[in-house]
């Protein structure tokens, strides 16, 4: 397999891209269409990429039929964390009467049963750009060869059936195996684009199938805290990770009426000082919000010093309920943690659980309760 020398510097490293199973099913498209219009055998093709980049991919598999023939390429995601890396994706290709190039999936790619996705339901989960790019090399082989008929193009990724169950597809609703995607047809390493397009994507269905009334979490802990501590409706959370801002901004967007927070203490008190994108690469002002707001409910320099070194949040609350202030210094931060919730959401009703291992619930927006009782009525609105 040729590898892609397109680097991107993340954490201080140069990391390689690769390209996607969009990228990968085109290559092996054109190589079977070149096979079977043309007898030939090509060890690689190139690809253009929407991005621009063109992809050089080489051919693993190539078997040629009396109507059909099919090849293969081994997906290669440079130094991504892609569970599709090494596995191999099929093209399919046979020749047909009517005129056009028609794509379908098979053994692996799995197929939609949920609105609200890039294809409609019962389609295979083969993404718009990469059907696109599968179209477009196709055509070009049979432009080459000056073929008048049509060619159906099957893509195949056997191992997906296992894969999928790694993949956000059956929370998605895609059955039967994994999915061919790629805007840009690179994968980029550690990609927040493709972090927060997941997100949008699962909000986006979530809106499509009515539901008006959102819960977000920022991780395990709060959708363990949501489901656990607070009963909510599982059916409606969408875990947005770090990209806060990004996930309000879409619900917003979308149209929800409301949208909960539920969130540690750790995530959310970074969102009190304004931080909408709450990796600890982009802001880690946790002691600095939290000092602030005990300052202001009355604590000694000392005891806000103490909270400036404290090692967690946990401790910190420690050191506010041993100064007889945690609960005036949680509202105050509260306060504001609402504020900077309602001015991103616009329109759109937003309000915050804030919860410690420790301390369990340590504050709750003007709004929060009533959310909270919305979402535990499995017949309420949006359900």
């Amino acid at each position: 397999m040729r590898r892609l020398e397109e680097y991107i510097s993340a954490g201080g490293k140069l990391l390689r891209c690769g390209y996607t199973t969009g990228t990968c099913a085109a290559a092996a498209t054109r190589a079977a269409a070149e096979l079977l219009l043309g007898n030939v055998t090509v060890p690689s093709v190139e690809v253009t990429t929407p991005s621009g980049i063109t992809a050089i991919v080489e051919i693993e598999e190539a078997e040629l039929g009396e109507c059909w023939a099919r090849c293969s390429v081994m997906k290669d995601a440079g130094d991504d964390a892609d569970v599709t890396d090494g596995v191999l994706v099929h093209a399919l290709v046979r020749r047909v009467d009517e005129p056009g190039v028609f794509v379908d999936g098979g053994c692996g790619v799995g197929r939609v049963t949920r609105p609200g996705l890039d294809q409609p339901i019962g389609a295979a989960a083969i993404n718009s750009v990469p059907r696109a790019m599968i179209v477009r090399e196709a055509q070009a082989a049979a432009d080459a060869y000056g073929y008048q008929g049509g060619l159906d193009v099957e893509i195949s990724i056997p191992a997906g059936v296992d894969l999928a169950a790694k993949t956000f597809n059956p929370r998605l609703g895609i059955e039967g195996g994994i999915s061919v995607l790629g805007m840009s047809g690179i994968v980029r390493p550690m990609s927040e684009e493709a972090l927060v397009a997941t997100i949008k994507l699962e909000l986006g269905m979530l809106r499509a199938s009515g539901v008006t009334d959102v819960i977000l979490v920022p991780g395990n802990y709060g959708r363990d805290f949501a489901l656990g501590r607070l009963g909510l409706s599982e059916a409606h959370i969408v875990s947005c990770s770090n990209y806060l801002g990004a996930a309000i901004d879409e619900a917003a967007r979308l149209g929800f009426a409301s949208l909960l927070l539920v969130g540690h203490l750790g995530k959310l008190v970074k969102v009190a000082g304004g931080v909408m994108n709450t990796h600890s690469r982009v802001a880690d002002c946790r002691m600095e919000v939290l000092a602030a707001h005990a300052a202001l409910a009355g604590a000694s320099p000392a005891a806000v010093a103490d909270i400036m070194d404290a090692a967690t949040t946990d401790a910190a609350l420690d050191v506010m309920r041993r100064e007889g202030l945690l609960e005036r210094a949680m509202a105050s931060m509260t306060l504001r943690l609402g504020e900077h919730l309602a001015r991103r959401g616009g329109d759109m009703v937003a309000e915050a659980v804030v919860f410690s291992q420790v301390h369990g619930i340590v504050g709750m927006t003007a709004g929060a309760k009533a959310l909270c009782a919305l979402h535990k009525d499995d017949e309420g609105r949006g359900a």
